[in-house]
């Protein structure tokens, strides 16, 4: 399996389902909606098939688009004011 199959499979799905809901999707950096389940170590080719890192509920995290986006890009990835909505969607905050 590759990591877009891991992303896609059954045991991921159920962890990120429950893990989200169990923060009731709210974002564990700034108290936002929360959308994606983050991982804190990050996947790579070495990693992602190991369940102790890729399902472990220790290394996740509930975050909004804004503080992923800071997190991977140490940035806002858009202009003051603006944001992504939960399908993509560019929006004015």
């Amino acid at each position: 399996m590759d990591r877009t199959a891991f992303y896609k499979s059954k045991a991921w799905r159920k962890c990120r389902n429950g893990y989200m809901q169990s923060k009731n999707y709210i974002c564990e950096r700034c108290g936002g909606v929360a959308t994606i389940c983050h991982h804190k170590t990050y996947l790579n080719d070495s990693n992602y098939d190991d369940p102790n890192v890729s399902l472990n509920w220790s290394l996740l995290e509930s975050l909004c688009i804004d503080c992923h986006n800071k997190e991977h890009f140490k940035t806002d990835a858009t202009e003051e004011g603006l944001t992504f909505d939960e399908n993509g969607q560019l929006i004015k905050r």
